[in-house]
């Protein structure tokens, strides 16, 4: 009887065990986290069955995760929560063009660069919203030809391009299209050139023909000025995000537009001698104004520049088109 009644206890404890098991298994799998399973062991006594009375079976369970309650197992209990991101860019790659991906304000940065009429471009970008984008485009070039000569003009050419500015792009129905608008704040955008007249050498200005003196060859300088108006108004549409949705780094926009900088400005100096008659027997300094040939010289000269700067007053608007390589990434 009492040996029917151990086998009896210990098969009890023994499907005890297992259901406990069970039951562990089930709620970690529902709960999709791994949980060690329970050791059993059953210890009888090295005696039995013998006629000493039997010892009863005992059970330890424990587990592995920590301390064990008073049944030798450790509760279940549910994971913790992982804390949520406060302000954050949750991770959202591999998200297609057209998705809709809505990021924090101020959570994502890009940075650009390109090549367009304004010079070698940095373009810095910040989201605003799923709308909206910020940029701050920065442009600059400086290039020098060196001494070149034409037809007896020796020339000097420097072309300078320095802009900064600040524009907003709106992608309508969250798009990949843009529209964009901004303020150029410096302008330094500039053409300059210098000049000799080999002495000698003719030239026409108007309807009078004129040469270079031997004694004081002609000089002169020119600066074409591309920033009349200050701030610039600009003005442009696209394709392409500056800072994806997507969360991907990379991005290729295009942009095209203009720039409302006014009419260039022309500004001409003159210095040296010139003559009437290539036997440079009718000469006189260009800056000398009560000479009879210095005078007709400066009359030809302010005449000429008044028609360029008609010519130039027709053109108000610079042109802008580049493609952009932009690379994007979370700041927050």
């Amino acid at each position: 009887m009492v040996i029917s009644f151990a086998f009896v206890s210990g098969s009890l404890a023994v499907s005890s065990v297992c259901e406990l098991a069970r039951a562990q298994s089930i709620g970690a799998f529902n709960r999709d986290v791994s949980v060690p399973p329970a050791t059993v062991s059953v210890d009888f006594d090295p005696s039995f069955p013998a006629a000493n009375p039997p010892a009863w079976p005992s059970l330890n369970l424990y587990s592995p995760n920590g301390p064990a309650d008073a049944l030798g197992f450790e509760p279940l209990l549910p994971p913790a929560l992982e804390p949520a991101g406060i302000g954050g860019n949750p991770k959202h790659e591999g998200v297609p063009w057209a998705a809709e991906w809505h990021q924090p304000p101020f959570s994502r940065i890009g940075i650009g660069a390109n090549v367009s009429p304004l010079g070698i471009g940095i373009e810095p970008a910040i989201v605003l919203d799923q709308y909206f984008d910020a940029r701050f485009p920065v442009n600059f070039l400086n290039y020098t030809s060196g001494r070149f000569e034409v037809d007896g003009f020796k020339i000097n050419a420097n072309l300078h391009m320095a802009t900064a500015g600040a524009s907003v792009d709106l992608y309508p129905w969250n798009s990949i299209w843009r529209l964009s608008a901004g303020l150029m704040f410096v302008n330094d955008n500039q053409i300059s050139a210098a000049t000799s007249i080999v002495p000698g050498t003719s030239f026409t200005l108007g309807t009078a023909t004129y040469y270079s003196s031997t004694a004081d060859p002609l000089t002169g300088s020119a600066v074409l000025g591309l920033h009349t108006v200050k701030p610039a108004p600009m003005a442009s549409f696209g394709f392409g995000r500056f800072i994806p949705r997507s969360n991907r780094h990379w991005s290729f926009p295009s942009e095209f537009g203009v720039i409302y900088m006014g009419a260039p400005s022309l500004t001409v100096t003159t210095a040296g001698a010139v003559c009437t008659d290539k036997a440079q027997t009718m000469c006189s300094d260009v800056n000398q104004q009560g000479n009879p040939v210095g005078a007709a010289f400066n009359s030809n000269l302010q005449a000429r520049l008044a028609l360029w700067r008609k010519d130039l007053d027709r053109v108000k608007f610079y042109p802008i088109f580049s493609y952009s390589v932009v690379y994007s990434f979370n700041i927050r």
